[in-house]
Order: C-alpha cells, then sequence, then structure tokens
C-alpha cells in the first residue's frame, strides 16, 4: 500500500510523503479501510512550523522498523491542523480530557468509528525520563486491541459520552459594562508588572487583548487600560521574540522576559497584531513612534516575506532551519565581527544584546533592542548589513498553503495600518489577495479552508473562515467604497448564520455547518486563544456589517450580534485573557459603534476629512467616503454635500450629529 499523501495540498502532509509509513488523509476511505482490517486508528495531526513535529517524524515515521509496525497494526492518518481545524479540535480536547494538558504532534488511537481511547502528543523513539517510547506505545495498544478489542470500544464510547457532559452550553451572560470594567480590573492583576504581558514562562502575544484595552481606553479614558497596552507592545517590539532585523513577531518566548522566542511566524500573530500596533500609533499616545515603526516593519514583512506568488499570504516560516530551531535567526559576537568589522560589531552587539555567553543555545544570542539607538543612520546601516548576511543563511521553510481566516486577518490589519501609515499600496495588496480568496475559495457559493499553488483544497471552512474573512472584506469596502466586497461579505455572514447558528441555544455558534462531516461530535469551541474563536470573529464581522449594511440587513445582524454576546459574559468574566476578540467587539457595540461617512464629488475634495475619519475614529468604527448621496454605498446614502463642500457624517448607534465640513469639526466631534 502507498502513501497516500503526494496529492494533499498542505505542505506539511508532503512533508511525510516520501515516510514508509503508509499514510492516508482524513477520508471516509480510510475509516472503512481500518473496519476492513479491523484494526485501529492511528492519528496524528500538527503542523507545517511546529518544532517537535519535525523531530517526532526524523525519529519514528521516517524509521522504516517503526513504519511497519505502524503499517501491519494500524491505519495510519496524518492530518494538518491548519487545514482541518475541525478534527484538531474534538481530538485535542479528547486528549486534554485523558491527559491534563494538549500540544502538537498530537498522537491519538481510535476506534474504526473515529472514538479515541488513548491520546498523548509526542513520543520518543526510545525511553526517556519516564516517558514510554513510541514503539513500546504502538506494542500495547496493538496488544490490548487484538486481546481486549470489545473493552477498548467500550472504553472509548464512554470517553465520547463523557466529552459531551462536560461540555454543556455555555449560559446567557452578557458582556455588559461592569463585565468590561471588571476584566480591566482582572488584567490589571494578572499583568507582568516587571516585563508585560501576562502571566509568566511561556509568554504569547496577546493580540485581541491589546486591542480590546486600547478601546476601552479610548471610550472610557482608562489609564490602566492604556498603561498595560503599551508596556506590552514595548516590551515585546524591543525583545527578541520580535525580529529586529526584517520585522515581524515570533509564535511565544520561552522566557517571561520576552528574549528567546519559538521562531516560528505565524500569519494569524502578525496580522492580529499589526492591527494592535496600528491602533496604538494612531492613539498619539508615548509610544506612538515606536508602534508606527513596528506597524510599517511588520507590514512590509507580510508582504516581503509571506505573500505568495497568487498574492495572498502565507501561513507561516518555520522555527527550524535544516532541523536546528532559530539557526537563521540567532548571532554570536564572532558573527558579528564577521560581518560587520571591529568597531560596529562591538557598537551593535551592546545594542543588541549580544554576549559571550549567549542568551539562547551554544553561545548564541537573540537580537533585542532595549533601547532606540543613538545613531539612527549607523544602526540603519548595520541593519541593514546583518539582514543582508543573514538572508545568506539557509532559510526556515515556508508552509506556503492560504488558509481563508488567516488571510482575512491579514486583509482587516494591512487596510488598518494602511489608513495610519498613508499607504496605499497596502489597500492594492488586500484587494489582490481578497480577489484570490472570493474567487478561489468560494465554490459554489460556498467557503473552503484553504489553497496552494492556485488549488484550492477539499476541506470545507469553518466558522472562523466566514468571520475573519467577512470582517477582511468589510475592511476592504470601508477603504475603496466599493459594493461588491460589503455584498460578498454579507453573504458570508448570511452563510454563517444558515450553517454555524446553534438551533437549540439562541445565540451560540457551532464551528463546522450544519452540512458538514460528522465528527465524533460537532466542535463549539467559543474561546479567543491564537486566534479569534468563529464565534467571536462572525459576532464582529456581524457588528460591523450592521453599522455598513442597508436597513434591511442591519436590524437582523445587530440582533445576531447582541444576541451572542449574551452568550459570551462568563468567559470575560472569569477568563479575560481567552475573550479578548470578544470583550473588543462589545467595545465596539458600546460605542455605537461610530460611523463616519464622507460625501466629497472627488477623491481629492474627500481626502482630508476621509484621512482624518480614519486617523481619529475608535476602534471599531466604520468609515467609508464616496460620492455624494450613493445609493450602491449605504452608508453614503442619503448623504449629500453641505453648501457645496465635502461632508462628514458622524453617528453612534443610529443617532447623528450635524454634518461638519472641517477636519478641525471632524475631530471635534470624534472626541466626543
Amino acid at each position: 500500500m502507498a502513501n497516500r499523501l503526494a496529492d494533499a495540498t498542505s505542505p506539511y502532509l508532503l512533508q511525510h510523503a516520501d515516510n514508509p509509513v503508509h499514510w492516508w488523509q482524513w477520508t471516509p476511505e480510510a475509516f472503512e479501510e481500518a473496519r476492513r482490517r479491523d484494526v485501529p486508528v492511528l492519528l496524528s495531526i500538527g503542523y507545517a512550523a511546529c518544532h517537535w513535529c519535525h523531530v517526532m517524524a526524523h525519529e519514528s515515521f521516517e524509521d522504516a522498523d517503526i513504519a511497519a509496525v505502524m503499517n501491519e497494526n494500524f491505519v495510519n492518518i496524518k492530518v494538518d491542523r491548519e487545514e482541518r481545524p475541525d478534527v484538531d479540535s474534538v481530538y485535542m480536547e479528547a486528549t486534554q480530557a485523558m491527559t491534563g494538558q494538549g500540544g502538537w504532534p498530537m498522537t491519538c488511537f481510535l476506534t474504526p468509528d473515529g472514538e479515541p481511547f488513548h491520546c498523548g502528543t509526542y513520543y520518543p523513539a526510545r525511553p526517556l525520563q519516564g516517558m514510554p517510547s513510541f514503539p513500546q506505545l504502538l506494542d500495547a495498544v496493538a496488544k490490548a486491541w487484538s486481546e481486549r478489542g470489545a473493552e477498548v470500544r467500550a472504553a472509548a464510547t464512554r470517553v465520547v459520552e463523557q466529552l459531551a457532559e462536560q461540555r454543556p452550553p455555555l449560559p446567557e451572560s452578557a458582556v455588559d459594562e461592569q463585565v468590561l470594567s471588571s476584566a480591566v480590573a482582572q488584567l490589571h492583576e494578572e499583568f507582568d508588572a516587571a516585563n508585560a504581558g501576562f502571566g509568566g514562562a511561556p509568554k504569547f502575544p496577546p493580540s485581541m487583548v491589546l486591542e480590546f484595552l486600547l478601546r476601552h481606553h479610548e471610550r472610557t479614558g482608562s489609564p490602566d487600560a492604556l498603561a498595560m497596552t503599551e508596556g506590552t507592545c514595548e516590551a515585546m517590539a524591543r525583545g527578541g521574540i520580535y525580529d529586529q532585523l526584517a520585522g515581524g513577531f515570533a509564535r511565544y518566548s520561552v522566557d517571561a522576559e520576552w528574549v528567546v522566542p519559538h521562531f516560528e511566524k505565524m500569519l494569524y500573530d502578525n496580522a492580529l497584531l499589526l492591527r494592535a500596533y496600528a491602533h496604538l500609533a494612531k492613539l498619539g499616545a508615548s509610544s506612538a513612534a515606536l508602534a508606527e515603526r513596528v506597524t510599517r516593519e511588520t507590514g512590509e514583512f507580510l508582504l516581503r516575506d509571506l505573500r505568495t506568488a497568487e498574492g495572498a499570504f502565507a501561513a507561516s516560516l518555520d522555527a527550524d532551519t535544516e532541523g536546528v530551531e532559530g539557526l537563521t535567526y540567532v548571532w554570536t559576537p564572532e558573527e558579528l565581527q564577521e560581518v560587520l568589522g571591529e568597531q560596529d560589531a562591538q557598537w551593535a552587539a551592546e545594542l543588541l544584546h549580544v554576549t559571550s555567553a549567549g542568551t539562547f543555545e551554544h553561545g548564541a544570542s537573540t537580537l533585542q533592542l532595549r533601547r532606540d539607538p543613538d545613531d539612527l543612520p549607523r544602526w540603519q546601516r548595520i541593519r541593514e548589513a546583518l539582514l543582508d548576511a543573514r538572508s545568506r543563511r539557509p532559510q526556515p521553510g515556508i508552509d506556503d498553503k492560504i488558509v481563508t481566516s488567516w488571510n482575512g486577518m491579514a486583509l482587516t490589519g494591512l487596510v488598518e495600518a494602511a489608513a495610519v501609515l498613508q499607504e496605499p499600496q497596502w489597500i492594492d495588496a488586500a484587494e489582490r489577495a481578497a480577489d484570490l480568496l472570493t474567487e478561489l475559495h468560494l465554490v459554489d457559493g460556498r467557503l473552503r479552508r484553504s489553497s496552494r499553488d492556485g488549488v484550492v483544497g477539499a476541506a470545507a471552512g469553518v466558522l472562523e473562515d466566514h468571520g475573519c474573512l467577512a470582517e477582511g472584506l468589510l475592511a476592504l469596502h470601508q477603504a475603496t467604497g466599493r459594493r461588491r466586497w460589503l455584498e460578498t461579505a454579507c453573504a458570508l455572514l448570511d452563510t454563517a448564520l444558515e450553517q454555524f447558528a446553534d438551533d437549540e441555544h439562541a445565540g451560540l455558534f457551532h464551528d463546522t455547518a450544519a452540512d458538514a462531516e460528522a465528527l465524533m461530535r460537532r466542535p463549539s469551541d467559543p474561546t479567543d486563544n491564537a486566534s479569534p474563536s468563529g464565534a467571536s470573529a462572525t459576532t464582529s464581522a456581524l457588528i460591523t456589517a450592521a453599522a455598513l449594511a442597508g436597513p434591511d440587513r442591519a436590524a437582523r445582524y445587530r440582533s445576531a450580534a447582541e444576541q451572542a454576546l449574551t452568550r459570551a459574559g462568563l468567559i470575560a468574566e472569569r477568563a479575560p485573557r481567552f475573550a479578548g476578540h470578544w470583550m473588543a467587539a462589545a467595545e465596539a457595540l458600546a460605542h455605537g459603534p461610530t460611523q463616519v461617512a464622507v460625501a466629497g464629488e472627488t477623491d481629492e475634495d474627500r481626502t482630508a476629512l476621509s484621512v482624518a475619519a480614519r486617523r481619529h475614529a475608535p476602534g471599531g468604527a466604520v468609515a467609508v467616503a464616496g460620492p455624494p448621496e450613493a445609493e450602491e454605498v449605504p452608508l453614503l446614502a442619503g448623504r449629500p454635500l453641505v453648501d457645496g463642500r465635502a461632508a462628514a457624517y458622524v453617528c453612534r448607534g443610529y443617532v447623528c450629529d450635524r454634518p461638519v465640513t472641517s477636519v478641525e469639526d471632524l475631530v471635534s466631534a470624534l472626541a466626543r
């Protein structure tokens, strides 16, 4: 039997296409084969940028003897968690229930009906610190199945039943003013005053929490919300988690001080952080200059290093280079001197905290920029020289599949950053990506999860794909005034309400469509983790769409968003770090949300008011500029010129101020 991964669209699966393991993709045929042979399924889930996934592959899946045991006793299925987040979600829930923790690679043993009976993560090829080796585990599972098969099946059924009992629907509990204020207070208690960020090591970029705090500060003036945001944004931007040479953020810091990253760079992290830093930059606070620089560098990183030939954005850059984590990125004093010469190397080593002892492994250091250089031209010259030298090193692999939801986040980040930095070409880049997503990923009116090399994958889009892409298209509609982006976004939201809403519990959503493939259980995770939950992303998009669409849709969308927010209060109250996107959406609704329509005869007439609107409107606001009384753009319909001059109309919750014709009056209106 041949390895069946060669025709996959996932780079992660293709990495395993030459394994001696007879891998199957996740298909009904794989489970039929397990039933025919009466053997368990070995399910291995990971992703291309995962360090320990590579380790287990090299140790076990490339080993002919281990592969022979796998092939003889199991039907082996390999899944890319980024391509099938639904499969990943249900078996991660089982893994966490069985072991108390989760992670990747995820290793699950299932009955031919897909019910899990043993789950874990990484297993070494040889016994290690009390852990069983992978071959030992394979032998034990195969023996249990052959000798006690009925008992194993019964245990798997009980696991599924117990999981169902452990996840009752979220009760109704609104995200109201008290919950939002309490969340800020709780975040303040969890804030790391010494190093910024929340909690200890490992420390993750809290991008959605930062967006919430910024919106809360704009609405209430909370100094704590602004201080936590500024402190965290500055600490991350000056630490090793940020690429001081090329821009862009790594997945997380292994320490509490933001010094040593886990080096993989994910599209979703950088898209979300691009938005947060752009938002901070436009506030004009004390850290605005740093935030503006990081916004520019992160946007340039997306456009330079993650943009694919098709014009959309790749999923990630690997943590490893030639099997060594961080090889591309770290430096020794000797390597600096080889590139820069003695004097510049000494200056750079002090500036970038490159020491003889090293801050990483084997005497190498990550690059930190804990203060602004006192000689900016010198720093720029050194930065360019180091980046050029680094580009000639072996480079990390790229997972170049195009994930719908992550690209939706990138659209939003690029458009909002473009407004702050006045970079219209970033909007052009976002439109090109949106063209691909709407032309390739929409198949017969339904959204697919991913594509690669211009070929769309078979996996259906999940809820987060609909919400995140709709939000990105709504951002493009605001930036361009083009109705097609609004119409496509509304169609996606209509599908979300029709296919993903929970028919039994108003305000709740499932992560998979009603007509999607049936799994062990239908996943529904409302918490915001590394990226927004599907429910919070869709709720945020519904709020935005309600403020942009015509009256025939606005009431339905706003009602659905308000109903969804009545289910998020418990998460926001008990675990605000896992409700950042929910609370940002609630803040937008509390703002009204603010709507700004700029009507002018020409682009030139509208420019000053349009720039001011996007620069000074609070986070979550909507702003559209275009011809007066443009019926094809709902927010501009019925908005005439004022005394023959371009005019801005500011509304909150569908209650409007008098139109203004000067930038000064518009800024004042937005500040109220």
